[in-house]
């Protein structure tokens, strides 16, 4: 294995395989992945890709969504990008394998909420993630491109704010390696693992969020993590995502009782933005003291549930549950990080030749509130970007910066009275729990200000040892810590961010908050 790339990328999702296998064109790529090259997110995405190539569907309808979604502080030109390329994105896919669904000859165009019109694409039903996962990694594995699994990335290397590689630990052996680059790509997902309750893979620890912030980049709107409002409640069975386009289909909601609740709180009812539906859905449980709600799809077709949800009847059924005859057991769970590492139209962060690029980045285009299936479509625009801006041999200009918003050194606060001993006990489990508690759908100052000292406490206290759980635990307290502190200081309420004391939006707030770690030399 060779010591320097041209491009080494961190993360095997959707994000990491398409940059590489744009770069591998041009370029050498290294894809460093810390478990096998399949297992991210990506593979439990099931509600697809949005793109406006609808009969009554446009860019300019599909950029109004998205800037509605997002609650005042999308970047609208980062949005005009962003649905201006989807149909040459999508094509992009299409030339590598991927087969989208079809109806009568033409791409399948599902609804779901906060979209005005149908413009959602998926592959093999509400397999999306799985099939572009899976065709990608299978080009992934051909000779242009080198890929190391089980290989977990401790550092970027930088000087003088300048990325040039990365050291690497070989979770097999133990040992550390280190890699030289010109790019380094952090592709490395989301932080679903950080809350008690996720949709998201066990891969999901936030490691390219840290690895980031301990380089010194900027990180922004971190507070905005936005929670499924239906994943699967069932004692004793993994959570499952229950997707959104089940109720785009007509799947509704009801509480205990059978009735249906959602027209009480949108007037979209089930198809209201996802924020909204979540914490819908917590008030009907809070209130009734039971611990779920249920997704009723028994007023369908049997053959169009099986039909449009293979992946969802199945799992299902295998756990004793057939969904055409009962209604689906339900509760929110953490599910998407909106906010991550900095970025600019092409993929850049505020250190010189690092990129961010996928759920982990911060492009703006989502605001304070992901419109749902932007995400898989944000990936292409700006990971296709990402290479277009290395093939121009433009040099970096350093605009990457808090200019016009809150920009904050993260130190620790010194507390009056107590402050949590380091010595009770940090873990993954008792991490997640604190989140989920203090830091989760429905917020408030006190429960915000425990959570964050906390999480300083066991922050002061954490000592690195060179194991895969021993990182990953801390990325995710690196990562807690900034969603906290964030959402600390935001004090009102905006998109997926919502404060009981500061229940409303406020003018003042129209704006980001951005990190920048206390060690970095910048």
């Amino acid at each position: 294995m060779r010591q320097e790339y041209d491009f080494i990328v961190v993360g095997s999702g959707i994000a990491g395989l398409y940059v590489s296998l744009q770069a591998k064109e041009h370029f050498t790529v290294l894809v460093l992945t810390k478990g096998r090259i399949d297992e991210c997110n990506t593979k439990y995405a099931q509600g697809g890709i949005a793109v406006p190539i609808g009969r009554f569907d446009s860019p300019d309808l599909h950029y109004r969504d998205t800037v509605a979604a997002g609650a005042g502080i999308c970047d609208e030109a980062a949005v005009r990008l962003l649905v201006g390329e989807a149909v040459d994105r999508i094509s992009d896919l299409i030339q590598y394998g991927v087969v989208f669904d079809t109806v009568d000859g033409e791409i399948a165009l599902a609804r779901e909420g906060a979209h005005s019109v149908s413009r959602v694409l998926h592959a093999g039903g509400d397999a999306t993630g799985a099939v572009i996962e899976n065709t990608l990694s299978s080009l992934a594995r051909g000779p242009d491109v080198s890929v190391l699994e089980n290989h977990l990335v401790t550092d970027v290397l930088v000087e003088a704010n300048r990325a040039h590689g990365v050291r690497v630990l070989d979770c097999e052996s133990g040992k550390l390696r280190e890699y030289s680059a010109r790019y380094v790509v952090l592709a490395a997902g989301g932080a679903g693992q950080v809350y008690q309750y996720t949709s998201n893979s066990e891969v999901a620890t936030g490691d390219g969020v840290a690895l980031a912030f301990r380089a010194g980049a900027l990180v922004s709107d971190m507070e905005f993590f936005q929670f499924h409002p239906t994943v699967l409640y069932m004692p004793g069975v993994p959570r499952f995502l229950i997707s959104e386009a089940v109720r785009g289909e007509g799947g509704l909601l009801r509480d205990a009782d059978g009735k249906c609740f959602m027209p009480e709180y949108h007037v979209d009812a089930e198809l209201g933005p996802r924020d909204v539906v979540s914490r819908a859905i917590l008030s009907v449980m809070e209130r009734e003291g039971v611990d779920r709600v249920y997704l009723d799809v028994t007023h369908l077709a049997r053959k169009r549930i099986i039909a449009h949800f293979p992946s969802i009847f199945r799992f299902c059924l295998d756990h004793g549950l057939d969904i055409t005859r009962d209604p689906i057991p339900v509760a929110p769970a953490a599910h998407y990080l909106i906010g991550g590492v900095k970025t600019n139209s092409w993929g850049e962060t505020s250190i010189e030749n690092l990129f961010a690029c996928g759920e982990m980045a911060c492009t703006g285009v989502h605001g304070a509130n992901r419109l749902a299936s932007n995400s898989l479509l944000e990936v292409l625009v700006f990971g296709k970007r990402i290479v277009q801006r290395a093939l121009s041999g433009e040099s970096w200009d350093g605009k990457v910066t808090a200019e016009n918003d809150l920009a904050v050194v993260l130190e620790e606060i010194e507390e009056a009275g107590d402050t949590p001993s380091p010595s009770q006990g940090l873990s993954l489990p008792s991490l997640q729990k604190l989140l989920w508690s203090n830091v989760g759908i429905v917020r408030s100052s006190e429960g915000l200000r425990e959570a964050d000292l906390q999480l300083e406490s066991w922050d002061r206290g954490y000592t690195r040892e060179m194991d895969r759980g021993s990182l990953e635990l801390e990325s995710a307290l690196c990562t807690a810590r900034l969603i906290t502190r964030m959402a600390l200081m935001r004090e009102e309420s905006r998109g997926v961010h919502y404060r009981s004391d500061f229940p409303q939006e406020s003018p003042k707030w129209r704006r980001h908050i951005v990190f920048r770690s206390s060690t970095s030399k910048q």
